[in-house]
């Protein structure tokens, strides 16, 4: 899928001597599809483990090997000043001494001097190469110098040994891509308070009481506030999805939990984006003991309101300032829009955004969602049927222009 984030951007990726060079692959796939130009260096060595082309056939895009070819004297300097980052993934033992003592031999170490961009470096290599001295302070030179060094991580690595040295995933590379070509973005020196997920509401120390919510979209809102420069706290209720990179996780169970927790993020945020699907209702009493099926004759089970947690935020704001704006998600099935333009005015919101969860397409259990957003003057925009991570763009425009204002 496209991020908007990856238009019109040029990415240099160096791709060295390791096995983990099938992985580089992968990446320059993902960046490719995500909208970016991805021109890719291969050392000689890279070739022995993956052929330019691979790399040409997922770019659409010449492969650069040669440094001594027609043009030498200049590829090196169109290549780096043209990228707004250059990543070398993977990176062996010997590129990083080369690039922490200045030498320039191949294609890929003398651009990596002439690069006025940012440069990130995911290292990979075996046995117990990482943990030497010499990479040690190799690293730690380059990181003087202002690289960013992802990974790497611990496990099986070629030779059979366990440890740090593997190549962090694809995937994982990709969030880092994208927190560095986010800098000086419009909501850079923002706070953004993000809530996800469902709550659990517990009624005995087995079960709980809780909802259908996936926290799907409200990690979407996180990752596109942090592809705008924000600063991002990300308030997410039991769930398994991968966090975006460099957000600020606060995991929380119940209602109760998260109201804490939000009230606390809210204290010097500038936005709050409400989108946690938090339960209305919690026991009265939670049993100490696991309720056994044959004492459940005559049993009841009374429910108490929850903490209204953006009443709590208005009432907050109102002897603060703070956050500036307050965005809130409505989950409806039935008067979409007027349950909206209550709930905005009573809860004294920026905007709403309010979804009709009964529909097959949106809402819970799938990728897309179909919303309209209502402002704090009643007004409605009706959205087209989005993937999640669309609509987060969305929301977040919205929110940007609110702050502009």
């Amino acid at each position: 899928m496209t991020i908007p984030l990856f238009k019109n951007k040029r990415i240099l990726l160096g791709v060295t001597g390791s096995i983990a060079a099938y992985k580089a692959a992968d990446l320059a796939s993902k960046l490719t599809q995500a909208g970016a130009e991805v021109d890719v260096i291969l050392t000689d060595s890279a070739e022995r483990f993956v052929t330019p082309l691979t790399f040409q056939s997922v770019t659409g895009r010449p492969v650069h090997r040669d440094l001594w070819g027609s043009d030498a004297h200049v590829v090196h300097v169109g290549l780096s000043h043209g990228a707004q980052l250059f990543a070398i993934a993977p990176a062996t033992a010997n590129t990083l001494a080369k690039m922490a003592h200045g030498l320039a031999d191949n294609l890929l170490t003398v651009s990596a001097l002439a690069a006025p961009c940012p440069l990130l470096i995911a290292p990979a290599m075996d046995g117990g190469m990482f943990d030497h001295p010499a990479t040690q302070a190799n690293l730690k030179t380059l990181q003087a110098r202002g690289a960013i060094i992802v990974g790497p991580a611990e496990g099986r690595m070629a030779s059979g040994l366990s440890g740090k040295g593997r190549m962090v995933e694809p995937a994982e590379l990709l969030g880092h891509i994208r927190l560095l070509l986010a800098r000086g973005g419009p909501f850079t020196g923002r706070k953004i308070v993000v809530t996800a997920g469902g709550t659990q509401e517990a009624i005995d120390p087995v079960r709980f009481i809780s909802n259908h919510s996936s926290g799907k979209q409200g990690f979407a809102l996180a990752q596109a506030a942090l592809d705008r420069g924000a600063q991002v706290t990300l308030i997410a209720g039991p769930n398994t999805l991968p966090v975006p990179a460099g957000a600020s996780v606060v995991n929380v169970r119940s209602a109760a939990e998260m109201a804490e927790a939000v009230l606390a993020a809210c204290a010097d945020a500038d936005v709050l984006i409400m989108a946690a699907a938090v339960a209305d209702f919690r026991p009265e009493t939670q049993a100490g003991q696991k309720i056994k099926r044959g004492g459940l004759e005559g049993y009841s089970l009374p429910l108490a309101k929850t903490v209204d947690i953006l009443m709590a935020v208005a009432e907050q704001k109102e002897r603060t300032g703070k956050p500036a704006v307050v965005a809130g998600f409505a989950a409806e099935t039935q008067n979409v829009i007027d349950n909206a333009r209550e709930k905005v005015i009573k809860k004294k919101l920026s905007l709403i955004v309010a979804n009709d969860v009964s529909a097959k397409d949106s809402g819970f259990f799938v990728d897309t969602n179909r919303v309209t957003i209502v402002d704090a003057g009643g007004g409605a925009a009706t959205l087209p049927l989005m993937s999640k991570a669309e609509v987060a763009e969305a929301v977040c425009e919205r929110v940007e222009r609110l702050l502009a204002g």
